[in-house]
């Protein structure tokens, strides 16, 4: 068996997708006969790789998606819907994870479905990818305007507050992937230390340790119970629909975990540094999101009427309705203030994955070559501007009328989240036929595990499932809603199309497990890597032992 950077399978091809993957040309200097290559440059360290990959898995849905799914499911519901949830997302990053690190490629799991599934099929996940990142840009800056709302108490129209983060997550992005992964770092970091601190928080206030001295335990799942009988149906019956109506609203919080994929293009030492964060996803499924959703269940009942997200800021969020009960005056407004950065760094993070999203798309030859153009600091301004300019769909959000149509865009953006997941896993799937097909052991690879294919499996029938039944609540009776059934099920049917479209056009079958090319871009990659200096500062150490 050959290691994979050995295999002299295809010369060729691998020196004409070296240029094709990573180095788009700059038009003006080829249109006057000068072609001058420029491509996107490593500029993000191991360490704002970790936290790009943490901050994925901890956000608003963490903070307050749970506040719907408590309601809906109980304590004992919550815990088993997020736990499955954890399952799926964990198959779909170690999937991911195996063939990101041995190729870290600019465009993510767009170019790897191109390579080992079909064009028309990167055309697909490339599309509803960037459709999905573009519509969650505006839908977080209208979240932030409500954030800050919470103290303002309207007296400022909150079309000002859009406008000062949306010139804020502009900056940040054409200042470069290094500023970006440095903002990232600090942000999630913040998201770090606020729910390390409630978890710890959380436990003190159960045994009894806050200002009342009430000792809780398990009291809120003997009354009222461990599950919810949704919408009032009764026996095991409402008790299932409780807990999935918690798996429906897990699998949304948890999208976003992926877009290490399109950070790895621009990550330094990405064969070393990717699998480290890759290997590490699951403890920070089990710390935050397990340990914060039995923290939840413990302290909060099921049935406390301020479980609610009609706020939409930190009044609703559960961990507030805990500290409240315990007595802790001013803690509402530092966790309000988490989640503001939160939505700040989600903004940031969606601008950056929605433009490389469109310049992998430029590079595979589906979106027009000019979002390719790549400055001489590696960054693709013309797509980070195309992509900003849609967070002016944010200024819908002001009007009642309009906001009611933003809201249909942005409810879409969670099926097309599953459908993106899906479509990872099975480019894995193919990647594994091939690797087999010629020969190329696994263990070979930067980062592998022995949990696949079924891993793989696992996430893409889940994923399908899901989204299946993600809008089976319009069919109880006398809840059916037409615009709640079409944002469920138009991206559910949009990816086919998209598919079955780009399939007529290319005219291209599946690639053939044995022609897969695994040799491309090697070298080019294998040659960016460079030696990390060991940090010498304690901050830097403790940071380094962490990821």
């Amino acid at each position: 068996m050959s290691e994979p950077s050995g295999n002299p399978q295809y010369p060729e091809k691998a020196e004409k997708a070296v240029s094709r993957d990573s180095s788009p040309v700059n038009y003006e200097a080829e249109t006057a006969g000068l072609p001058v290559e420029r491509k996107l440059k490593r500029q993000l360290k191991n360490r704002h790789v970790a936290m790009i990959s943490i901050g994925g898995v901890i956000g608003t849905g963490l903070f307050l998606g749970t506040a719907n799914s408590l309601r809906s499911g109980g304590p004992v519901g919550l815990l088993l819907g997020y736990t499955a949830v954890g399952t799926i997302c964990y198959s779909v990053m170690i999937s991911l994870g195996e063939m990101i690190a041995y190729l870290p490629i600019p465009g993510g799991h767009i170019k790897l479905a191109e390579r080992f599934v079909s064009p028309a099929f990167s055309f697909a996940m490339g599309w509803n990818y960037w459709y999905n990142w573009t519509i969650f840009l505006p839908a977080e800056l209208s979240a932030a305007a409500v954030l800050i709302d919470y103290w303002e108490k309207g007296r400022i129209n909150d079309a000002l507050w859009i406008s000062i983060c949306l010139v804020v997550v502009v900056v940040i992005n054409l200042l470069g992937a290094g500023v970006y992964g440095e903002c990232e770092f600090i942000f999630a970091s913040i998201k770090v230390i606020t729910i390390t601190g409630l978890i710890i928080l959380g436990i003190v206030l159960d045994l009894g340790g806050g200002p009342n001295h009430d000792r809780i335990g398990f009291r809120y799942w003997k009354h009222p119970g461990p599950f919810v009988q949704f919408n009032g149906i009764g026996g095991a019956k409402g008790r299932f629909l409780g807990w999935w109506s918690v798996m429906t609203q897990a699998a949304f919080s948890f999208i976003g975990t992926e877009i290490v994929a399109i950070a790895a293009g621009e990550a330094k030492n990405p064969r070393r540094n990717l699998p480290k964060a890759i290997r590490r996803v699951y403890i920070r499924i089990l710390l935050f999101y397990i340990g914060g959703t039995i923290i939840i269940g413990w302290l909060v009942p099921s049935n406390d009427p301020r479980l609610n997200l009609n706020s939409g800021n930190a009044a609703s969020s559960p961990f507030v309705i805990a500290i409240s009960n315990a007595g802790i005056k001013g803690l509402p407004s530092v966790i309000n203030a988490a989640l503001l950065t939160s939505a700040w760094s989600a903004a940031s993070s969606d601008l950056f994955t929605s433009s490389r999203a469109l310049y992998g798309l430029a590079l595979s030859g589906n979106a027009p070559k000019f979002f390719a153009r790549v400055s001489k600091s590696g960054l693709p301004y013309t797509s980070v501007f195309f992509c900003a300019s849609f967070s002016a769909l944010a200024y819908m959000g002001v009007s009642s009328g309009s906001g009611k149509v933003f809201n249909w865009f942005a409810n879409m953006t969670s099926v097309a989240g599953l459908m993106t997941w899906f479509g990872i896993c099975f480019t894995y799937l193919r990647f594994y036929s091939g690797l087999k097909a010629q020969g190329i052991a696994r263990n070979t690879l930067p980062y592998y595990t022995n949990l696949q294919p079924f891993a793989a499996y696992w996430g893409l029938v889940w994923c399908l499932f899901i989204c299946f039944f993600s809008g089976w609540k319009v069919f109880l009776k006398g809840q059916w809603a037409t615009d709640t059934f079409v944002t469920n099920y138009l991206p559910l049917v949009g990816f086919p199309i998209l598919y079955g479209g780009a399939r007529w056009y290319y005219k291209s079958p599946l690639v053939r497990a044995q022609d897969m090319d695994f040799v491309s871009g090697i070298a080019e990659i294998e040659a960016d890597n460079v030696d990390e200096e060991p940090p010498t500062t304690w901050m830097g150490k403790f940071w380094a032992w962490l990821m």
